[in-house]
């Protein structure tokens, strides 16, 4: 009996001590996991940050370039093939606004080849679906239906008011959508999940359906065909890139272009007209307000609604009252020769932007009494300006345009005009949307996948009579499925870095002149602390750069950082012997301003321009911008790109010469 009971006691021994066992191995798992999820998800996150800042500072280059098309149609010798940026985007032909579908018709032929939707006006449930099964099937709308189909938009477009009342009452609920981008799957995603546009199930969609994605045309149609057919239930509220010059840098132009050969700039020229009378926002049982940016300390909903939206084609032609204030201040920037000063004046030349646009003024100030101004910063107030945690209203500098709104700006609005919620967009949220100012401000973001394959969720909203809102969250998934998570966010943040690389030596003679002023003693290194101040005091993105450190550059085993290794993986691609070093930088870092303004002067589309063209158009853009370029080093050049001998070069071919690339193993110290 007692060997039972001792062989007992022993068996229970051995059972408890495997039990802890288990447990502490439970718990290593855990910590294990937590801590892996913890790292991949603060991984996750400043790949998300890197793409965000390169993107806010690119629209800051977009400003800067529509001030140097302004400087253009000032110096240009030969002014016409500039001033059709102010006059019809590439395209010297005007769309009468009176040419009927008929005439069209009379125009264009449709030839029998053609298999895609044959539309006829007006336009029925058939002729939607019709158009979605072949978008679903990568086939194109014929350019006469697409032109017609933008010309009686316009012509319904125009008869909406620039804020547009709806009622919760007519229908269960309303669904709003945020920026789309030109991703077709998501809108397609939203349909299948959400329904149809109809009269039971209305949508608001609140902006930027261009630009970004591949499929900017065939999301237009989508939603103008609908819009046709439900003038009462579909609407549509116009975003920051629903504007022609931001669709030169964007894609948008170039999509157009590609698609329709032959009738691309009578569609874009159109276009430009259709996208200034969209409406500027939606107010829905007189307490939501929809807008695409936001609002400022300023805004005015009652002059919104009373001024002429048309007018302005492009939020990136100011007024010629801000033209003028900013000539002024050019010329109080000193100028020098020095790569530091330039680097410097480069950097001054974004704030003058911003401070001469009237962005900085405090509120409450002495602005010009200049109705064209105020109707301008009005519009762009809305269509750009962000919210913030802060109170007050301040310039938004990561944008350029608009401001940052404090939940006291809200309040403040909501107070006048008796709402209850603001709904917006214009924003990335990597869950699709977020709420903010004590659940006053909602940001909704309805394109998935928008930096990288599985970057983020889209979402949109369900309104109910209660104004309730519910979210949705979707994420088309093409081939994320088949990675797990580690992978995932490996794709994100390796294609983070390379953007971010690219733009590190596109600044390399600044970085290296910044590394050097802590560099007392010519040694190569610094403390991690004066690399991450340099870094952030040329690049100004705001970024954990002190985490970024260990993916950017090698650290001695001092602790110090040998700078000079952020360049030892990257190099220009193709270079080209007659580009001394800083030209050589300058083009890199100027590569998709000169593409754009190429495209421009290339008025036939053919992809050639003349070796004339190109020395005066960069001459002008150095020039405009204080970049000090010996002259006979652009003629050097100019003359070796001439490779057929004919006074013309491929600019693509040229300029895809300076691109940056990642070599596949980084080149040891000398």
């Amino acid at each position: 009996m007692g060997s039972i009971i001792g062989a007992m006691g022993c068996s229970s021994s051995v059972a408890d001590r495997r039990s802890e066992n288990v447990i502490r191995a439970a718990i290593l798992i855990q910590k294990w996991y937590r801590f892996t999820m913890a790292r991949l998800e603060m991984r996750r996150r400043y790949s998300l940050s890197i793409f965000q800042s390169i993107e806010y500072a690119d629209e800051q280059d977009q400003l800067q370039l529509s001030n140097f098309f302004t400087f253009m149609l000032d110096h240009c010798t030969h002014p016409d093939s500039v001033s059709q940026i102010f006059t019809s985007p590439s395209a010297p032909q005007v769309v009468d606004e009176d040419l009927c579908l008929k005439e069209f018709e009379k125009k264009i032929d449709v030839p029998d080849s053609y298999y895609g939707p044959r539309l006829s006006f007006p336009l029925t449930v058939e002729d939607a679906n019709a158009l979605l099964h072949a978008f679903r099937n990568e086939q194109l709308l014929h350019a006469r239906y697409v032109l017609q189909l933008l010309s009686e938009t316009r012509r319904v477009l125009k008869e909406m008011p620039n804020i547009t009342h709806l009622s919760t009452s007519y229908s269960k609920e309303i669904t709003v959508c945020g920026d789309l981008h030109g991703n077709l799957d998501d809108l397609l995603l939203i349909f299948y999940k959400n329904g149809l546009p109809s009269e039971q199930n209305r949508y608001v969609f609140n902006g930027d359906f261009v630009d970004r994605g591949k499929n900017s045309m065939e999301i237009l149609i989508i939603l103008f065909a609908f819009l046709l057919i439900y003038p009462n239930d579909l609407h549509l509220n116009r975003g920051n890139h629903e504007d022609y010059i931001m669709n030169l840098r964007y894609g948008f132009t170039k999509e157009v272009s590609k698609k329709y050969k032959d009738h691309w700039k009578q569609i874009l020229c159109l276009l430009r007209d259709v996208f200034s009378w969209l409406p500027l926002a939606t107010i829905i049982d007189s307490k939501v307000l929809i807008l695409h940016g936001g609002i400022s300390d300023t805004t005015d909903l009652d002059f919104l609604n009373a001024l002429e939206r048309n007018k302005l084609k492009s939020l990136m032609r100011p007024p010629k009252s801000v033209r003028n204030r900013q000539d002024q201040m050019k010329k109080r920037i000193p100028t020098t020769k020095s790569s530091k000063h330039i680097a410097n004046q480069h950097v001054a030349g974004k704030t003058q932007h911003i401070s001469s646009s009237g962005f900085t003024e405090p509120s409450g100030s002495n602005l010009p009494q200049d109705p064209a101004l105020k109707e301008w910063k009005q519009i762009l107030d809305i269509l750009w300006s962000d919210p913030r945690s802060q109170n007050g209203c301040t310039p938004n500098k990561c944008r350029g345009g608009g401001c940052y709104f404090g939940p006291d700006v809200t309040a403040k609005l909501f107070e006048r005009y008796n709402l209850k919620m603001l709904i917006r967009s214009h924003e990335f949220k990597p869950e699709g949307y977020e709420i903010s100012h004590d659940g006053k401000v909602i940001t909704i973001f309805s394109a998935s996948n928008y930096y990288e394959e599985g970057s983020n969720r889209g979402a949109y909203i369900k309104l109910n009579p209660e104004l309730t809102p519910r979210f949705v969250q979707y994420q088309v998934s093409k081939f994320t499925r088949r990675q797990n998570l580690r992978e995932r966010v490996g794709t994100i943040e390796s294609s983070a870095l390379k953007s971010l690389r690219e733009k590190i030596y596109a600044h390399r003679s600044e970085l290296i002149s910044a590394f050097a002023q802590y560099d007392i003693n010519g040694t190569g290194r610094i403390s991690v602390n004066d690399w991450a101040a340099a870094m952030e005091s040329v690049l100004q993105l705001e970024l954990p750069w002190r985490m970024l450190r260990s993916q950017l550059a090698q650290m001695n085993p001092d602790g110090e950082v040998d700078f000079m290794s952020c360049f030892y993986d990257l190099k220009m691609g193709q270079p080209i012997k007659e580009a001394q070093p800083a030209l050589a930088e300058t083009l890199c870092r100027y590569r998709k301003d000169l593409e754009i303004i190429f495209n421009i002067i290339d008025k036939d589309h053919s992809g050639l321009i003349s070796l004339e063209e190109f020395s005066q158009t960069w001459r002008l853009f150095t020039s405009h911008l204080g970049i000090d370029i010996e002259d006979d080093s652009i003629d050097k050049l100019v003359l070796s790109i001439d490779y057929n001998r004919d006074g013309h070069i491929d600019f693509n071919e040229f300029l895809e010469a300076f691109h940056v690339v990642h070599r596949l193993e980084k080149k040891a110290t000398s």
